[in-house]
């Protein structure tokens, strides 16, 4: 079965299981808000994996540039992402059935010498990240991207100073 991202797509946003969408989406939602061209799919590497490396391969022909991958558990995807590609690998750890997504994050990080994967913090807060930082890799070539990211940095400094406490 061949798969591939459609024609466009800057990322793609790859989850080991339907349940990871809950926390995924905000992965999705933050490329949108960039308006970045993105595709978001179920694949295992454990149970689809000749789907996984058709995919993979099929990203590098339609030009995608930044491949994210979330699993929890063994959280082996953005580790076979990384093996099947050289364009930036951003892995996000999921909370699973045990460890509240340490052993996620530990299997997502630890990967040996030479196959690196940018990984972010475990679930929502690694979600939003990985598409912000998949944002400041596409902005090195598209300056339009980095005045958005810019003013989105404003945006959350401007939040912040306006915050009020009762006490």
């Amino acid at each position: 079965m061949s798969i591939s991202p459609p024609d466009g797509c800057l990322v793609t946003v790859l989850m080991g299981s339907e349940s990871d969408w809950g926390v995924m989406k905000h992965t999705s939602d933050t490329l949108k808000s960039f308006g970045i061209a993105h595709d978001c799919r179920v694949l295992s590497a454990h149970r689809t994996p000749e789907a996984a490396s058709s995919y993979i391969a099929g990203s590098e022909e339609k030009g995608v540039e930044v491949m994210i991958a979330a699993a929890g558990g063994a959280a082996h995807l953005a580790g076979v992402v990384a093996a099947h590609t050289t364009m930036p690998v951003l892995g996000v750890p999921m909370v699973a059935w045990s460890l509240d997504g340490l052993d996620s994050l530990l299997s997502t990080v630890q990967m040996p010498r030479g196959i690196p994967v940018g990984t972010l913090a475990i679930g929502k807060a690694g979600a939003i990240n990985a598409a912000l930082l998949a944002v400041s890799i596409l902005a090195n070539k598209r300056p339009e991207l980095k005045t958005q990211l810019k003013e989105y940095r404003e945006q959350q400094k401007e939040k912040i100073l306006a915050t009020k406490l009762d006490f």
